[in-house]
């Protein structure tokens, strides 16, 4: 099922997975209905896998890597395939970004600037192949010693529902590039793009069973896929608690994971910095996606000559915010929430913040014409937060903005690094020195400074420390993760 048939279905259309080349239903015959974000209605099915249908995809998986024409493939011919895939991405691309914003809720403008990054993931992939090279090394005299990057073989990828089309492509990009075959298993609330995006990989020519996907819960086929000893390596982006749980079941397996985990990243603002520059990317990067981003700017720490302007123009800013359909302006500031858990969760801890005395400074608003059925969470901005508070230091996923003030790098410092989570950090400051001394101080994993990338480019490493997780992710840091070292020792004596 495609999704310009989705779009013209009255019915709930039934989509179909991908194993070894096949679309195929669950064994049972489950299925899961899938919910629009914006109204709530079911528009579509899922199979609701098993793990009986996670061992036949990797099984298959593991034919394509060990029997098939795969492991021949020389690592160009890779590239090519990769680079075709993005040019059916670009080919697809208004089908993409209608399907990708339905299934997330998030507006058309924001689904087609993913189906723009998943090309470009693709397209760097592609050209980054045949690229990743060994070494020799200096050895003892008579000998010579050299190294050589393999695949591990069968990848898991477990994918959110954020942002389905990126992260697959990130996933899969490096990890096909450097040779291995794929099982992906996309999160039950956004699968479709994923769905969608291995029927183009049979178009662009991969072999059977190289890019394989599996619908189903998490705790069913999730676990299944996350823990089972014909998988090589695993590969998730979620939330701490269930990163976790993948983790265990791969250990029992010894098996390698890449883990991104999620955040509670600060922008640090000093008086000194171009605050007209500063505002709309403060609020965009708190927004963009309803808030339901790993690398958000969720805390904004402001020293203390700049707090009152700078929190005055933010408060002005998302008082004019508005929550809407998808569908209804592709230039909507914001969709609703991914699901109605999901909304739940977040006003759960807005009215915990505020019962608890911490001061609203603005609230946006849900358009009047929104469907009573959709998922929505108006922005709210706190005020001057206390850093001990549950909203200073947990993961909310919604357009929730906190403020902090401080005085002094040190105490800025020590308040970016007050949680637990290090993805990513935005400085701003027109003193260069200042710039250099924070970047370093800072523990997150990406940096940005008088700018916020919100996880950045394509070609830029990506990855946290502490509770976001190990691993990288983007660049040629992820074709490192995505293969092992093999040392080779030729005695010629």
């Amino acid at each position: 099922m495609d999704g310009d048939s989705l779009t013209r279905a009255a019915a709930p259309a039934a989509w179909r997975q991908v194993i070894g080349g096949r679309r195929t239903g669950a064994v049972s015959g489950a299925r899961i209905d899938v919910t629009c974000p914006s109204d709530g209605e079911v528009f579509a099915t899922i199979p609701a896998s098993s793990a009986e249908d996670v061992d036949l995809a990797v099984r298959a998986a593991r034919r394509a890597f060990d029997e098939g024409p795969w492991g021949r493939i020389p690592a160009v011919e890779r590239g090519r395939l990769l680079t075709r895939l993005g040019q059916l991405v670009k080919r697809h691309a208004e089908e993409l970004a209608a399907l990708e914003s339905r299934d997330t809720g998030k507006p058309l403008r924001q689904g087609r600037a993913d189906v723009t990054a998943t090309m470009r993931y693709y397209e760097f992939y592609g050209g980054a192949a045949d690229k990743l090279h060994g070494d020799t090394i200096p050895f003892l005299d008579g000998y010579t010693a050299l190294t050589l990057r393999e695949p591990h073989g069968v990848v898991a990828g477990i994918i959110p529902w954020n942002y389905p089309l990126q992260i697959l492509a990130r996933v899969a990009g490096a990890a096909l590039a450097m040779g291995n075959v794929l099982v992906v298993k996309p999160a039950e609330d956004a699968s479709l793009t994923t769905i969608r995006i291995a029927e183009l990989g049979l178009e662009a020519g991969f072999p059977e069973g190289v890019f394989n996907v599996v619908t189903g819960t998490g705790g069913e086929a999730g676990a299944a896929l996350s823990g089972h000893p014909g998988v090589d390596y695993v590969t998730f982006t979620g939330s701490p608690a269930t990163g976790t749980a993948i983790q265990q079941a791969a250990a029992l397996n010894n098996r390698g994971v890449t883990m991104e985990l999620g955040g509670k990243s600060p922008q640090i603002v000093f008086a000194d910095a171009d605050l007209d520059k500063a505002l709309s990317v403060l609020v965009n990067a708190i927004i963009q996606n309803a808030g339901q981003t790993c690398s958000a700017g969720s805390r904004v720490l402001i020293e203390r000559p700049a707090y009152d302007a700078l929190a005055d123009a933010l408060a002005d800013r998302f008082a004019k915010l508005v929550a809407g359909p998808h569908d209804a302006d592709p230039e909507r500031d914001l969709g609703p929430l991914v699901s109605a858990r999901q909304q739940a969760r977040v006003a759960a801890m807005v009215e915990e913040a505020e019962a608890s005395g911490i001061s609203v400074l603005a609230r946006g608003r849900v358009d009047e014409h929104a469907p009573q059925g959709g998922f929505y969470a108006a922005p709210v901005l706190f005020g001057a937060v206390d850093p001990a508070a549950r909203i200073a230091r947990e993961e909310i996923f919604g357009p929730v903005l906190s403020l902090f003030s401080f005085e002094g790098e040190d105490e800025a410092v020590r308040l970016a690094n007050s949680t637990d989570y290090g993805l990513v950090a935005g400085i701003w400051t027109r003193d260069g020195a200042r710039q250099h001394r924070l970047a370093k101080r800072v523990r997150a994993g990406q940096v940005f400074v008088n700018s916020y990338g919100a996880g950045g480019g394509v070609e830029l490493p990506f990855g946290g420390f502490g509770r976001s997780g190990h691993g990288r992710e983007k660049g040629f840091e992820a074709l490192y993760d995505m293969s092992a070292t093999k040392t080779v020792v030729f005695d010629h004596r």
